[in-house]
């Protein structure tokens, strides 16, 4: 086996050599290079040098994946190399200049989004959790009833539960503030505004409470729980907020910036902005409803299916303001059910190939892409292994579509999002456990069989991959 040294000079020289390396950054599971021309890229040789797990070009970088704790390694040589090396974020930034703009704005969504998300996830395993423990039976186990469950060990789970989705239009807005450049506690403070105590709860509201009215026709409301309102005032303040500090003085800045920018967002904020990208948000939901619940599980077959073909384009962070709607809205998300299918079908294809395979590179890299594929991450099993052989990946679009469907047809929903397959159990532990695992055992079964069957045979290995 190659040692690191070795490893990460190979990869220079496959992408074309230091001449054509304008940065280089890593993230957890991926080396990502920035390069002059794409062109000069080895791809063959990039996919079958020792540790390399697959490797495509996406959003202005070419992402070399090589997997946790390696990728580190292989970047602390790459640094040695003498090689510009940068951060993630920076580069991200670089690579915002390329794409066209849908992609640019996904990207930058996903900006915004992606550094929330964990927070919900956490959220969303207290939810699922607490539904665990409050089940008949699990109470039973204690000798107890949901009647002998204290009311301070209730309120104690609704702080876990609810506390994310309360202050959600602050973390928005701060995130926001953070991506357009402007200054990230501006952006909080502004966001807390919006969930202030002093204004008619949003839920409140919708259940029969009555709303402030400005001006005699304006109504004015709390935005717990609100998405793009926040989304939206977070970048008109950011760029607020940078135009005026051009114009003022920098002995006042500190005072006269923050002031005007908060000011200014909160009127347009609560007038403007929140009534009507709060309708916006509504129809968006109403229509994501609409799909969700078409008859006969047609919503799980087309989402199983094309999710991870959704995914390869890079555009799937548009779907976490959807989820984080549904979890908001229902406490519930049963777009998490129907794509955990779309995954564990990937890891069932590379699985098949794996096992079928008697190149020992190749199962050496199906084994673990399909493992990692089962933890909720595909890239691996994807693009080193089912994408590179093409019937692999249809045979697991297939397992995705049927796992998907019968999400739909019994109902599936999760507590979160975020989390897939395996991890993701912990999202279903309120009575949907077994429901859950023989979804995505049916997905990874078809899968399987299929790319077993029809999908692949050694054959088709002598075109791409050397022993």
């Amino acid at each position: 086996m190659s040692d690191n040294k070795q490893i990460a000079k190979e990869i220079i020289d496959a992408v074309g050599g230091e001449n054509n390396i304008q940065s280089v950054a890593h993230c957890a599971t991926r080396l990502r290079v920035m390069v002059n021309d794409k062109e000069q890229i080895d791809q063959g040789t990039v996919e079958n040098i020792d540790k390399v797990k697959g490797a495509f070009f996406n959003s202005g970088q070419y992402q070399i994946i090589l997997g946790t704790g390696t990728v580190n390694r292989i970047y602390e040589e790459v640094e040695k190399m003498g090689l510009k090396s940068t951060t993630k974020s920076e580069q991200s930034k670089e690579a915002k200049k390329s794409g066209n703009v849908l992609q640019r704005a996904v990207r930058t969504l996903g900006d915004v989004f992606v550094p929330i998300i964990p927070v919900l996830v956490a959220t969303g395993l207290f939810m699922g959790l607490r539904g665990l423990v409050m089940q008949e039976k699990i109470l039973a186990l204690f000798g107890m009833t949901p009647a002998d469950v204290s009311e301070n060990f209730i309120l104690f789970t609704q702080i876990l539960t609810d506390t994310a989705f309360i202050f959600l239009p602050a973390l928005v807005a701060w995130s926001t503030f953070r991506v357009f450049g402007g200054t990230p506690i501006i952006g909080l403070v502004l966001g807390l505004m919006l969930v202030s105590p002093s204004l008619p709860n949003a839920w409140g509201v919708a259940t029969g409470a009555d709303p402030l009215y400005f001006f005699g026709f304006i109504p004015v409301v709390g935005y717990q729980g609100a998405v793009l309102p926040a989304f939206i005032a977070g970048i008109v303040g950011a760029l607020l907020e940078k135009r005026i500090r051009k114009r003022v003085p920098e002995a006042l800045d500190l005072i006269v910036t923050p002031f005007l920018t908060l000011l200014i967002m909160i009127a347009a904020a609560l007038f403007i902005i929140g009534p009507i990208f709060h309708t916006v948000e509504e129809y968006i939901l109403q229509g994501t409803l609409v799909v969700l619940e078409l008859p006969f599980g047609i919503a799980g077959i087309v989402l199983g299916f094309f999710n991870q073909i959704i995914v390869i384009t890079g555009v799937h962070h548009i779907f976490n303001l959807l989820e984080i709607q549904l979890l908001e809205k229902f406490g519930n998300n049963p777009y998490n059910a129907i794509v955990t299918s779309a995954v564990a079908a990937q890891g069932g294809a590379a699985l098949a190939v794996g096992l079928k395979t008697k190149s020992k590179k190749l199962k050496a890299l199906a084994l673990p892409s399909s493992f990692s594929a089962f933890l909720g991450i595909t890239e691996p099993a994807i693009f080193g292994v089912n994408l590179r052989y093409g019937k692999p990946f249809v045979m697991g679009l297939i397992g995705g579509g049927v796992g998907g469907f019968a999400a739909a047809i019994i109902g599936l929903a999760g507590t979160g999002m975020a989390i897939t397959v395996i991890p993701g159990t912990l999202l279903y532990l309120n009575g949907q456990v077994i429901p859950y695992i023989l979804v995505n055992l049916l997905a990874i079964a078809v899968a399987f069989t299929l790319t077993w069957l029809f999908g692949f045979s050694d054959k088709k290995i002598k075109e791409t991959v050397q022993d």
